[in-house]
């Protein structure tokens, strides 16, 4: 399932910049994200599939990109 525009829309969202990052861009790297905006990003992530994501997933190296977001949406849902 193609959720890139989703999650970009998410990140814009949460970021409040206008991003349009490569699939295997580093998000932290990039100055995207960095470690006070994980917590905004997985709770709209909850919010807009419906899933609950444990305190332990919330490892910034699991959402680093939009490849690895989505692969650990695909392992949730």
């Amino acid at each position: 399932m193609d959720r890139r525009p989703k999650l970009i829309e998410i990140l814009r969202q949460v970021t409040q910049k206008d991003v349009n990052p490569a699939d295997d861009e580093s998000l932290f790297e990039s100055g995207t994200l960095d470690s006070f905006a994980l917590p905004d990003l997985v709770s709209a992530l909850e919010q807009e599939y419906g899933i609950s994501i444990p305190d332990s997933d919330m490892n910034p190296r699991k959402f680093e990109t939009l490849a690895r977001m989505n692969g650990y949406l695909d392992s949730r849902l």
